[in-house]
């Protein structure tokens, strides 16, 4: 699986710098504009280490903001998945909090925080958590009738007892939307760190935009494409490991 989601994403980059490179020799336009392979090449031999530092550095803060919004989305889940007072507030306020768009809520963290660790760690985890949390909701107020009724008439049914149950009964999905979470934790931490920040692949683009220097910016592309790849691969695999563990199969 791994090998093959490389591939795949080798294929889909190869394809993205085909078009660029028709564009531009369709086009006549100069290598300022779309610059051509001996360019890009020049500049992933050149950059490739720095780039890699700030993917790794981008990487790193995606990966705690990752599990931070899946804890928080889990927690926030459980508690609103009954039809209480409780769960309808936690519904309306995760709602509302997602109505603001992050290009607005990053400076007054920003402001509060500065733009280290934290900050690009919340971005992150706010741009994260809210699939993950309509995901987990819905699942955890759909009942598993068949199952549930049966340890309800036994007087035996306890809330673990049935967020076991339907976390069991959509396993497969569970695993599928958090692996897929994975690209909005990167995406999130790159917005922070293209808005104001001093460190990361985003902050990378930012000074590469400000140069006018679109080699640096695809090759910064590819870097965060082939790591995300990775990633995703890895929590796919994770996934398969535990649906075998905890089914049997």
């Amino acid at each position: 699986m791994l090998l093959k989601r490389i591939l795949q994403f080798f294929l889909l980059y190869a394809l993205f710098i085909g078009c660029l490179l028709l564009l531009k020799y369709s086009l006549q336009l100069s290598d300022y504009v779309i610059p051509g392979p001996v360019g890009m090449l020049q500049t992933l031999t050149t950059k490739y280490r720095s780039y890699g530092l700030a993917t790794l550095n981008t990487m790193s803060i995606a990966v705690i903001g990752q599990v931070v919004s899946v804890i928080l989305a889990f927690t926030l889940g459980i508690i609103g998945r009954q039809s209480t007072w409780l769960g309808s507030f936690i519904k309306v306020a995760a709602y509302n909090i997602q109505a603001y768009p992050i290009v607005a809520l990053a400076p007054i963290l920003f402001i509060l925080l500065g733009d280290g660790f934290l900050t690009r760690l919340l971005i992150a985890a706010m741009i994260c958590y809210f699939p993950l949390l309509l995901s987990v909701l819905g699942i955890m107020s759909k009942p598993v009738t068949d199952i549930e009724h049966f340890y309800r008439a036994t007087g035996r049914m306890r809330w673990q007892l049935e967020v076991k149950i339907r976390t069991f009964e959509n396993l497969n999905q569970l695993t599928t939307v958090i692996a897929g979470s994975a690209t909005l934790a990167m995406a999130g931490t790159i917005v922070g760190e293209f808005i104001a920040a001093n460190a990361g692949i985003g902050y990378t683009i930012r000074i590469a935009l400000y140069q006018s220097d679109l080699a640096k910016i695809l090759i910064a592309l590819f870097f965060i494409g082939i790591t995300i790849a990775i990633y995703q691969a890895m929590l796919e695999l994770l996934g398969i490991a535990i649906r075998r563990a905890w089914t049997g199969k």
